[in-house]
């Protein structure tokens, strides 16, 4: 049994390892560049561009994981 809980703590120590080893996408993006266009769902349940705000003075996206987390 204590040599189960080994291996099953290993395996889920290399699965956690590789998931963090995944290299972040690759954009030629520099500061000062335009953002490209992306999609969000927007909380009111529908779809919001990053294109219907182009021309807009102020523009704040604001993202949270969850509600009372402090993030």
């Amino acid at each position: 049994m204590r040599k189960l809980s080994f291996l099953l703590a290993g395996a889920l120590a290399s699965v956690n390892l590789f998931a963090q080893a995944v290299p972040p996408p690759h954009t030629n993006l520099k500061v000062g560049d335009m953002a490209p266009d992306f999609t969000l769902n927007a909380t009111t349940g529908g779809k919001v561009t990053l294109s219907e705000f182009r021309g807009k003075s102020n523009v704040v996206l604001a993202f949270f994981p969850a509600a009372f987390t402090g993030g």
